[in-house]
């Protein structure tokens, strides 16, 4: 008895590592086909870990959920309280009181991954960045979701802020099957906001064949996180991964996991849904020493660093190999209702310093072209500053 059962665990440790088969990972992933939900590959799926700027999809997956149920409209107009527009890089720099359409709001929100649009969007669709915080968590508790908490729209570092490689999944699957009509918004190459370019953070879009979202994330602790999804011959494919050490390096993680996936028959019977808690479940893994300490601020940044001409660069390093295509954003436009928890407070609005025209939060010199990199980026705080 004892023989056969040793026998039975053997096989299924086998079958196991069919699944994992390929070079040894070092941080949490999960691999997954979109439509089926099967898991291809995946390590410390349930490893609790600071989501960073992947917080944005729930966020997002919020609004979704609120525009379907008539709470707010694409062209509802999205105000800079006070309080967002203090919110540190990466941001757009709007003043308290600038007005934009929701859909650019969002827009900027997933490629700039604009921690002040992020908080602007919570406030004036949840009333307050605590009740937003409440829906993002209710949320994930009916998705199931069970090792993820928010505290804030944006994803700055918080301890009691966090999620699993897992539950990230688990909330892809529902946006892109119950919102397809917004697909499009995840694979935007970059913005236009007036004469400035604002390059997707996401070094797969326009490199990776196939590639098409979704979101990426960094702040110290939590190193550098990346969903990135890719279809091919009608098959897509999404991978999961934490705690990576660059910005080039996940999305050389992303799209080697992809390359595997989409190389290597199905293997394995869990899905997203089935897939049974393992290993540590509850504690935090801290990256900031190991990413950020000593390091430049060009070096905690999610824009790649540039390299040396002599230096051979990674194939998600190099510039395009064509003209990106732009989605022009900006502020105005914004002629729908107004979100109903604003309309709730009986009518009192959050910013009362209305100015109509943008400010950028930082002016670029005359002629220095698009600036994507430095204190605009979105790791330009190694210390932990919980919001």
């Amino acid at each position: 008895m004892r023989h056969r059962h040793f026998l039975k665990l053997f096989s299924a440790g086998a079958i196991m590592l069919s699944v994992l088969a390929g070079p040894t990972l070092a941080n949490p992933v999960v691999v997954f086909d979109l439509k089926s939900g099967q898991i291809l590959q995946h390590q410390d799926a349930f490893k609790r870990w600071y989501p960073a700027s992947l917080s944005k999809l729930m966020t997002a997956y919020v609004t979704f959920r609120a525009i379907a149920a008539g709470e707010v409209q694409l062209d509802s107009p999205i105000k800079v309280t006070k309080h967002s527009a203090a919110e540190p890089p990466s941001k757009m720099g709007f003043k308290p009181g600038s007005v934009m359409r929701l859909d650019n709001a969002l827009k900027m929100m997933l490629v700039k991954s604009a921690n002040d649009i992020a908080m602007a969007v919570g406030e004036n669709i949840g009333g307050s960045q605590a009740a937003f915080a409440e829906r993002m968590n209710a949320e994930a508790v009916r998705l199931g979701m069970n090792g993820t908490h928010f505290v804030n729209p944006n994803g700055l570092y918080s301890p009691d802020q966090y999620t699993t490689a897992r539950d990230l999944a688990v909330l892809v699957m529902a946006i892109r099957r119950e919102f397809p009509q917004y697909a499009p918004w995840f694979s935007i190459e970059g913005l236009a906001v007036g004469k400035k370019a604002i390059p997707n953070y996401n070094l797969l879009i326009g490199r990776y064949p196939g590639a098409d979202g979704m979101k990426t994330g960094f702040v110290c602790p939590s190193g550098f996180n990346m969903i990135g999804s890719a279809t091919r011959n009608g098959r897509t494919l999404v991978a999961v991964v934490l705690g990576e050490k660059s910005a080039v390096s996940r999305a050389e993680a992303a799209a080697r996991l992809l390359d595997q996936g989409f190389g290597a028959p199905a293997a394995g019977s869990a899905t997203v849904a089935t897939l049974a808690p393992y290993g540590d479940t509850v504690s935090p893994n801290d990256m900031h020493d190991e990413v950020c300490k000593k390091k430049t601020p060009e070096e905690q940044s999610e824009a790649p660093p540039a390299l040396a001409k002599d230096v051979p660069k990674s194939p998600y390093q190099v510039k395009l190999d064509h003209v990106p295509t732009l989605v022009a954003v900006g502020l105005g436009g914004a002629t729908g209702p107004a979100p109903k928890a604003i309309l709730d407070q009986g009518g009192q609005e959050y910013a009362d310093v209305p100015i109509p025209t943008w400010r950028p939060d930082k002016p670029q010199p005359a002629g220095t072209g698009p600036k994507v990199a430095g204190a605009d980026a979105q790791g330009d705080r190694p210390a932990k500053t919980a919001n």
